[in-house]
């Protein structure tokens, strides 16, 4: 199943719609869709290098609107949707050990959900169904989300399709031990100085 939906999001690059398909896509992985935008962007950035910043900032938009419908999810719908979209990604029992102490960190939460690899609809409905702060979710996610797009085309405008490979492949990696090691500075910083 992943598989045909990973196939027909990357048909839709090369639609003459792809800009709208593009938003849709962005705005249902925030909160339900399996599938990560970057798969959609890079294939539409690689077909049209001019046009990266103005894809990076359509899918910015899409997924924070997306994420706010996921923290509505979380905030209004928790037992109805919420809790069966965790358990199908496998994270209801993550939900019910984090969720004491998400809102003490939930700005750093939204922070690293997205910007790696983790599940950003995972996040999105933690924070509302753990009732963080709207406009500190917004916020965090604006800067989470338009750090990944925009990082991504920028290093697609800038080095084209050879890129695409390191993208695809490590970038998730990248961005995961940039995280680390910021939190680890704040944990040296706040324990050690």
């Amino acid at each position: 199943m992943l598989h045909s939906l990973y196939q027909w999001t990357m048909s839709l690059a090369s639609h003459r719609h792809a800009m709208w398909a593009l938003a849709f896509v962005a705005f249902i992985e925030s909160s339900v869709f399996p599938i990560p935008p970057d798969v959609l962007m890079i294939a539409m950035i690689v077909a049209q290098p001019s046009k990266a910043f103005r894809i990076a900032a359509v899918a910015t938009i899409a997924s924070v609107l997306g994420g706010i419908l996921g923290y509505w999810i979380g905030y209004g719908a928790y037992e109805t949707v919420g809790k069966y979209v965790l358990e199908f990604y496998g994270k209801q029992e993550y939900f019910d050990q984090f969720s004491a102490r998400y809102n003490e960190w939930g700005a750093w939460a939204v922070l690293i959900g997205g910007l790696t690899p983790f599940p950003y609809k995972v996040i999105t409905i933690l924070s509302g169904a753990t009732g963080l702060s709207l406009p500190i979710f917004i916020v965090s996610s604006i800067v989470a989300r338009a750090g990944r797009f925009f990082l991504v085309a920028a290093l697609l405008w800038k080095y084209g399709a050879p890129i695409r490979d390191f993208i695809e492949k490590r970038l998730g990696l990248v961005f995961t031990v940039f995280v680390l090691l910021l939190l680890g500075g704040f944990v040296v910083a706040r324990y050690f100085l």
